[in-house]
């Protein structure tokens, strides 16, 4: 890579989550750590300062011990929140083995990992206690059950109950918590994909792949000191960067109460930066379009970015004066958003950037803890996700004549392999160690990172060209109107060598009625043929599907492609 002056952000080298936790409080005894509302229409916000919340995950953690979680496999079930993250970092701590799982999945799918995790407890929130009750029977390995909420559950025992014990434990003298030797290179936590494309597999990571995923994420990045957490906890983007990576700083995250009370949130509690995957920036952007449509503002707003553009480029940011109306609907703080996850439209990256804020986009996989590259505050290159993080390598594995191959990551933070599957895993790796992440993409000159789709959706034709639907979803996203679209090859039953390129598309509706657009169908068929006439021949679509509902999603609000149903006859 060629040198240049890129900014870098300190921070504190930790070894494991004790050890930083220690350190933070030490720091920044009285500074707010955590806070949360407990009812989402509360007016008083619960604010929890990093002394309170080190001895509760302390407390928490000795009673965890005395019950015999250390070093056995624990199920941490439920929303995200403040109870949550403690006992994520207290398990961490007491060298406990945390299998976090989405609280949304079904009973018998719940049961099944907990099954093939061999799981010992389970710590839950309310929400999903009646599961937990048909769960108990199912689970043969199960010796306890443990409510982060008031518990009703016949012989469950009360998250707040155990610290209470553990804090009475450790005032009279009981030192285990602090006492046992953590091994950063050990197995620290199973973390189940979700499988959009199949059946997920469960991800090993140690405390050495997280930390020195996080120390050096945030040696990359500069972030501000405020936060708001609107990811599902289960995933290593929400646990690893939203709560290590905010934590090890001594930053302040609040907790939001859902995807319904978001925007009233960022209102009230005015964070400055967040971090998100694609879908939610996206809402973002169409609910700002959409709302200049209604109120007839939207050539207006076109105006004032072209205006706003051209002061900049004469030494001028007036950005956050302009759009101050738009900027107070998201709190009037908020100046970054880092997004990852999957690939964001550099259209939506640029306006964001044109209303003055930054957007960061970066990529990772649970397998990498799960960061591999970002941009930079101070640097970003047109779509790209940016340079490989410190200490991460990162390989283009038989690149075709444009330089495109399967992006490979090598590095601290890449995972110890599959849990109990030594086949997929050593089929992982390649002969030099590098972990294959079935994503396809390249690198540029400065060795930065460019994605171009994942190989499992990768339309090979019968004349041996590659379509990668991604590419093309992209720019059907850009057509006004589309809410979601998913490219595929369809299925043709009668017809085995039929090859149909079909793009499916769920439609903003009250957008198209905006405009008087009242056959979905005739309009989407006449926009795709001008995109078709944009493209290369072999990637024209020759069908289009309108959806009436939305895409089926994981909690992580990615598509999930295999439930799609792609026949075409």
């Amino acid at each position: 890579m060629k040198a240049r002056n890129y900014y870098q952000c300190e921070t504190e080298d930790f070894r494991d989550f004790r050890e930083m936790i220690e350190n933070v409080t030490k720091k920044y005894p009285d500074r707010v750590a955590i806070s949360y509302k407990k009812n989402p229409h509360d007016t008083e916000t619960v604010n929890v300062t990093y002394s309170e919340a080190r001895d509760f995950i302390r407390d928490l953690g000795t009673e965890l011990i005395s019950l015999g979680c250390r070093e056995r496999k624990v199920a941490l079930i439920g929303e995200s929140s403040y109870e949550w993250i403690c006992t994520y970092f207290s398990l961490m701590s007491i060298g406990a083995i945390v299998v976090p799982i989405d609280k949304d999945l079904p009973t018998e799918e719940t049961a099944d990992i907990m099954n093939f995790a061999e799981c010992e407890f389970v710590i839950y929130s309310l929400v999903i206690e009646e599961k937990i009750n048909e769960i108990k029977a199912k689970v043969p390995f199960l010796k306890a059950c443990i409510c982060m909420g008031d518990a009703k559950l016949e012989g469950a025992l009360k998250l707040y109950d155990i610290a209470e014990s553990g804090k009475e434990k450790f005032l009279k003298g009981d030192n285990s918590y602090y006492d046992y030797e953590i091994d950063p290179e050990k197995l620290a936590t199973i973390v189940f994909t979700s499988g959009t494309t199949g059946k997920g597999k469960g991800v090993m990571l140690s405390q050495k792949n997280i930390t020195s995923d996080v120390i050096s994420g945030m040696n990359t990045i500069k972030v501000t000191p405020k936060t708001m957490s609107v990811l599902p906890p289960h995933h290593t983007y929400c646990s690893s960067i939203v709560f290590v990576g905010h934590f090890c700083q001594g930053f302040s995250i609040f907790i939001s109460s859902g995807l319904k009370h978001i925007m009233n949130e960022m209102k009230e509690q005015q964070p400055q930066h967040l971090i998100l995957v694609p879908l939610f920036v996206e809402t973002m952007y169409k609910r700002i379009w959409s709302t200049a449509e209604k109120n007839g503002k939207a050539d207006m707003l076109r105006r004032m970015i072209r205006i706003s553009n051209f002061l900049r480029k004469c030494g001028i940011d007036l950005r956050r004066r302009i759009f101050k109306s738009v900027l107070d609907n998201f709190g009037g703080k908020l100046e970054l958003i880092i997004c990852g996850g999957a690939s964001l439209n550099q259209d939506i990256i640029d306006f964001f950037n044109s209303i003055g804020i930054v957007v960061l986009n970066g990529y990772g996989i649970t397998e990498c803890s799960p960061l591999v590259s970002c941009n930079k505050n101070d640097y970003q290159k047109k779509g790209s996700v940016g340079i490989p993080i410190i200490g991460v390598k990162v390989k283009i594995r038989n690149p075709d004549e444009n330089g495109e191959g399967e992006i490979c990551v090598k590095g601290p933070n890449v995972m110890l392999g599959y849990y109990k599957d030594p086949e997929a895993t050593k089929a992982a790796f390649d002969e030099e160690g590098y972990f294959r992440t079935g994503d396809y993409g390249k690198l540029d000159d400065e060795g930065w990172l460019y994605i171009t789709g994942r190989i499992k959706n990768i339309i090979i034709l019968s004349n041996g060209k590659n379509v990668y639907p991604e590419e093309i979803e992209s720019e059907i996203l850009r057509i006004y109107g589309v809410a979601e679209a998913v490219v595929y090859a369809g299925e043709s039953k009668s017809q085995n060598n039929k090859e149909v390129i079909v793009a499916e598309i769920f439609p903003d509706y009250e957008a198209l009625n905006l405009r008087g657009i009242q056959d979905a169908q005739v309009y989407f068929n006449e926009e795709i043929k001008k995109l078709n006439r944009r493209m290369a021949p072999h990637k024209a679509i020759k069908m289009v599907r309108i959806r009436k509902e939305e895409f089926q999603k994981n909690t992580s609000r990615k598509i999930i492609r295999f439930a799609i149903d792609k026949s075409i006859d």
